[in-house]
């Protein structure tokens, strides 16, 4: 492995060295780096000579790793390849890129007609310009002062385990840390929430500028609002996200597409495949916050939620009620024990368009068998953002022959259209939405 491009092409995950969206002879404008494929032109398949010259004469930095070692150091040299040095070396490595850029910088200023960068100020650091020195990720300094070890792997012990940072498009800042509270007494507990706390009210931590800070005592990898509540220590219980013309309220346990901007092009694409007119009752299964089901409302009779996280539920019926929805409908729990009693109530005499957003995990077997097995549902929409896997075993269960021993029934659905949308630029991964009829 030369280099994590390298690796990362060998592994299938990026084009070859040399290919990617920052060698282009011409750099993509702002709405191509939200946008990506939304934009026109492809970026990955021009590769200017300079680059792959300077690309082939690149020594291997310092801080990557031996090429014999564990695929999980391999990983780790790719995703994050100063991990083996020092947080002192790491800022130290980062300066010093940073100076590189500026001199570049202002080399291409001064060639540049009727521009002068030069300054009264004396030079610092071979710059014109004044180069601050470099400010630390102030979680990380709380955690170097901190008398609590970090959590890592659960068998050997720490305290501290991870920290979740959410926006929104108004600059509000929402931040979760994860703490395994081990064998500590609650007065204890009470100590490290209080330093966290004074660290990012009054301490260095200020100038993050959270809106709010949440703490989760947690024994396991994932643990809900109801196994652990989330604690909030100071700020906002909610963000609030203005998408679609609605206001959207989301709490720290409820999923929320991450690319807003993506998301509204992701849901307007659901409401154009989906037909949904006033004949129809639009269940909307893995519902979240109930962006969906808001997006279609006001065209279908009625909107059915499925959801099995409650705050995101609450959210939910709150942004159902401050905007205004009145035809909304949302239930907590279990898709699998919910859907069959709810699609008994509904099925005869309406007409039902069904979508599924499921995690990465896919759907419930007894989920599918519900939908296969409903009349009244003609249309389907999957949207996925990990199509191959547990997705795949769903869309075969939906589309195969009627199956007896497996419960599956009814008439079997046949995909009519497919359209990925991209929410995450710069990375392999979109969404991909499958419209299904029957």
């Amino acid at each position: 492995m030369h280099s994590p491009r390298c690796f990362l092409s060998r592994v299938g995950l990026l084009p070859k060295p040399g290919s990617l969206p920052w060698c282009a002879t011409k750099p993509p404008g702002w709405s191509q780096l939200f946008l990506g494929s939304a934009c026109e032109g492809n970026f990955t398949n021009v590769i200017p000579k300079k680059c792959q010259r300077r690309q082939k004469s690149q020594k291997k930095p310092s801080h990557v790793g031996p090429l014999d070692g564990s695929w999980q150091e391999r990983l780790a040299d790719v995703v994050t390849p100063l991990w083996r040095l020092s947080y002192e070396e790491q800022l130290k490595v980062k300066f010093e890129a940073q100076k590189r850029i500026l001199r570049r910088l202002e080399s291409y200023l001064q060639k540049l007609n009727g521009v002068n960068v030069t300054t009264s100020a004396p030079k610092a650091e071979g710059l014109s310009c004044l180069l601050h020195p470099i400010i630390p990720s102030y979680y990380e300094v709380f955690l170097r002062q901190s008398p609590m070890e970090p959590c890592l792997l659960f068998h050997e012990g720490g305290y501290w385990r991870e920290l979740i940072v959410r926006t929104n498009s108004q600059g509000h800042t929402m931040a979760i840390i994860t703490f395994h509270p081990q064998d500590l007494r609650q007065e204890e507990l009470n100590v490290q929430k209080e330093a966290v706390k004074k660290f990012f009210t009054t301490g260095p931590g200020a100038v993050c500028d959270l809106t709010s800070l949440y703490f989760q005592e947690s024994t396991m990898t994932r643990c809900s609002h109801q196994q652990s509540p989330y604690q909030l220590l100071f700020g906002e219980p909610h963000l609030f996200e203005d998408l679609l013309g609605l206001k959207i309220r989301i709490s720290p346990d409820a999923f929320f597409q991450i690319n807003t901007a993506g998301a509204e092009v992701l849901y307007r694409t659901v409401r154009e495949l989906s037909g949904v007119n006033s004949n129809t009752i639009l269940l909307d299964i893995c519902c979240g916050t109930g962006v969906i089901g808001f997006s279609l409302a006001q065209y279908a009779s009625q909107v059915l939620g499925i959801e099995l996280v409650e705050q995101a539920v609450e959210d939910a019926r709150w942004t159902a009620a401050f905007n205004g929805i009145t035809n909304c409908e949302f239930h907590a729990g279990r898709a699998e024990k919910i859907l069959p009693q709810l699609l008994k109530s509904k099925e005869d005499g309406h007409f039902i368009v069904a979508v599924v957003n499921p995690a990465r995990a896919g759907l419930h077997y007894q989920v599918v068998q519900a939908i296969r097995n409903c009349r009244a549902i003609r249309t389907l929409i999957f949207v996925s953002c990990k199509p191959h896997g547990e997705t795949t075993r769903n869309i075969i269960e939906l589309c195969c022959p009627p199956d007896s021993a497996k419960k599956l029934v009814g008439e079997p659905f046949v995909l009519r259209k497919a359209v990925p949308v991209d929410l995450f630029p710069h990375t392999l991964h979109c969404e991909l939405v499958l419209l299904f009829a029957r």
